[in-house]
């Protein structure tokens, strides 16, 4: 009982191993392809040769019903690996026919199984010439017509998809760059295409197994034969003409049951290979296609009809195929109107409303940052070296967001035809606001000191700052570099003015959905401190306004916490925006000194006398809405001459000095210089840190 027992328990142990190595599926594709390894080397039994044909044909027909029956190519994309393991099984089962029908051929057209039996009875008919003829036929076919066609469509298909990856990989960035996807989808795209760049490599691959195969199958043909009446003369005693019959059968036979699989795999692959620009299923396309035009039907009807009434000519075929094909195309040109009942009729209508509404939608759609290209200048978004213009716009976006404290809208890219060649425009919600021309295939370059630059090249003016520039070649750049001058490429010189661009207008391109976003994304307790003061202390729209102010000046809006905290003090004083501004930027004083030192931490100051103090705050003037400078014409064209003398001097040597005044004048002072020099900063003597260093360079 105990031997019985361990005997059951053995048993069942067994059987749950073979369950469990059948439910890992790598497991049992390895000991498949052992399988086919063994099959190689240990003789076949009929019944499983039999079986194994059988599979062998299965498969055959499934891949093929597989590729008809897809979208898209890379929905199989492991078809590589499927051909080499169905070719690796015919050729394995090859040998184990080979070794059957060489030992035991003489026993009769059974002695390799009944598959191989009914094949070859089959085709030949009795008479073995006609098999061999037929067999040769199907092996051209194979050969000469699918196979090679296919693998010169694999072949060509790797070859453009390969040379179409940067333009396809360029229209992603672009895409993703102007927002129409995000980086999930991106993501997806640039995945898809490495698929599908792999995918037509390895089918290019592929196809010299399916050459390969149809070579060893028309070798081991012969072989079989020739070997078998060798050995059936001279070892079996049998007559030449019996040899010839039963080995020729046999192999027939067997080439037969292997080369009808490889015949539909090969199909198969050319038909996967071709799938490329279309989509949807093989025959959704090649109907849809074929019955997109009903004249070509039509003539076609008429070309059948010529055929039947010439002389010798059976009629009924063709007067038959030119009913159908007259039919069709009758039938497609006035198609048949399918009632609709009143609840599809309305959901048709309102689809087609919806539609016209998204187009409508996407017409009037402003971008709030865009960048328009002349298409000499295209290449730049997809440029050969290690960096593109759309991974640059990618940093500088992530760089304005820390240094002005808010997300930038994407940056849209788009070729403008109507722009010279090498000419771009910068657009600010669709209105020009920065334009530059650029020499794709050269450098520019600037003097620091601004003087004359004494190298060959082609003389120009920087686009965002205006200096005085020049355009060299690529070879002359070490020569510029050793002259002391500053080289940049095309692509620097394009991200330096949109940055510039984007830091003037950053208060127009902060909205109130971004403001509501910000203060969403704020810690707890300040949230806490935003739900009291909005909307009791001030509106939304307000701390919007406090916000662009802040931003028309630069001064970055990162600090959200301090500048919630100094608006909730100032709402307690007075609700004016203006002096809610001023007394933030008063909290903000460590971060503006920071921004404004050189490189010693030092702020450099240009202060204003006090008689031009007293004479702007007697010019100011109070009204419903605040105070305004009223000063004379002729005093502020003075001011202005003064301004710019003194900071240009400044400039020449080497300082960027900011200009300090009093409180209560300084935003209409800012005004003032903003209208001439709106790079200089304006700073009250409230916004001066108590640990700043200050050095005071000139007085107005």
């Amino acid at each position: 009982m105990a031997q019985v027992g361990n005997a059951t328990i053995s048993q069942t142990g067994s059987f749950s191993w073979m369950a469990s190595t059948m439910k890992r599926g790598d497991i049992a594709f390895a000991l498949g392809l052992i399988s086919i390894i063994v099959v190689l080397i240990m003789p076949m039994p009929k019944w499983l040769l039999d079986m194994s044909l059988a599979i062998s044909l299965a498969i055959s027909g499934l891949v093929l019903m597989t590729v008809l029956f897809i979208e898209k190519p890379l929905e199989f994309s492991s078809f590589p690996i499927i051909l080499l393991t169905s070719t690796m099984l015919r050729l394995s089962l090859n040998v184990a026919s080979t070794r059957l029908i060489l030992t035991y051929g003489h026993e009769g057209p059974s002695a390799a199984g009944e598959v191989i039996r009914a094949f070859g009875a089959f085709i030949m008919q009795g008479n073995f010439v006609i098999g061999l003829i037929v067999f040769g036929i199907l092996v051209i076919v194979n050969f000469v017509v699918i196979t090679k066609g296919s693998g010169r469509i694999a072949e060509v298909s790797a070859r453009f998809t390969l040379d179409a990856m940067p333009g396809k990989q360029m229209a992603i960035d672009a895409d993703l760059s102007s927002g129409l996807i995000n980086e999930d989808e991106a993501r997806k795209r640039r995945k898809e295409l490495e698929g599908e760049s792999s995918f037509f490599g390895a089918m290019d691959g592929a196809a010299k197994f399916v050459r390969g195969d149809a070579i060893a199958g028309l070798c081991i043909t012969f072989i079989n034969i020739i070997g078998g009446i060798i050995i059936g003369v001279a070892q079996r005693d049998l007559s030449f003409a019996d040899a010839a019959q039963t080995y020729t059968l046999l192999t027939v036979g067997d080439g037969l049951v292997s080369q009808i699989p490889a015949l539909v795999v090969s199909t198969a692959a050319g038909m996967l290979v071709s799938k490329i620009s279309s989509e949807g299923s093989a025959e959704k396309a090649v109907f849809a296609q074929l019955s997109a035009y009903p004249t070509a039907l039509g003539l076609s009807s008429f070309l059948m009809v010529g055929f039947s009434i010439l002389p010798g000519i059976p009629m009924i075929p063709f007067l038959f195929l030119a009913l159908i094909t007259g039919a069709a195309a009758w039938r497609l040109t006035n198609p048949k109107e399918i009632p609709i009942n009143a609840e599809d009729q309305a959901l048709a209508i309102a689809d087609k409303t919806k539609t016209e509404e998204e187009t409508l939608n996407q017409t009037l759609h402003l971008d709030q940052v865009r960048l328009e290209l002349g298409y000499g200048l295209l290449p730049l978004v997809n440029s050969g070296h290690n960096q593109k213009l759309t991974d640059q716009i990618k940093a500088l976006r992530k760089q304005l967001a820390k240094e002005l404290g808010f997300l930038l809208p994407t940056v849209r890219i788009q070729d403008n035809l109507q722009l010279p060649s090498n000419s771009y425009v910068i657009r600010i919600k669709e209105v020009e606001v920065g334009r530059g021309d650029l020499r794709p295939h050269m450098l520019l370059v600037l003097d620091p000191e601004g003087k004359e630059i004494r190298l060959a090249g082609e003389s120009t003016i920087e686009p965002t700052f205006g200096l005085r520039a020049m355009w060299i070649n690529l070879a002359d750049k070490s020569r510029a570099e050793e002259a002391g001058y500053t080289v940049v490429d095309p692509m620097t010189v394009i991200s330096t003015h949109l940055s510039e661009t984007i830091k003037d207008n950053s208060s127009e391109l902060l909205t109130f959905t971004e403001t509501q976003k910000l203060l969403d994304e704020v810690d707890k307790p300040h949230q806490k401190l935003v739900s009291d003061m909005v909307p009791s202390q001030i509106s939304m729209s307000g701390i919007q306004r406090v916000l662009q102010n802040l931003l028309a000046e630069r001064v970055s809006i990162r600090d959200l916490s301090t500048i919630l905290e100094g608006i909730s003090e100032a709402c307690s004083i007075n609700r004016n925006t203006t002096f809610i501004t001023e007394h933030v930027r008063m909290r903000l004083s460590r971060q503006i000194c920071a921004t404004n030192s050189n490189n010693e931490n030092v702020v450099t100051l240009v202060t204003l006398s006090p008689e031009w103090e007293k004479n702007m705050s007697d010019a100011l003037v109070s009204t419903d809405e605040g105070y305004h400078l009223a000063l004379a014409p002729s005093k502020l064209q003075e001011f202005a001459t003064k301004v710019r003398e003194i900071f240009e001097n400044q400039a020449i040597q080497g300082e960027n000095p900011v200009l300090l005044t009093s409180a209560n004048i300084r935003p209409h002072i800012r005004s003032i210089i903003e209208r001439f020099r709106p790079l200089t900063t304006v700073l009250s003597q409230n916004e001066i840190h108590p640990k700043a260093k200050i050095k005071t360079v000139a007085t107005i």
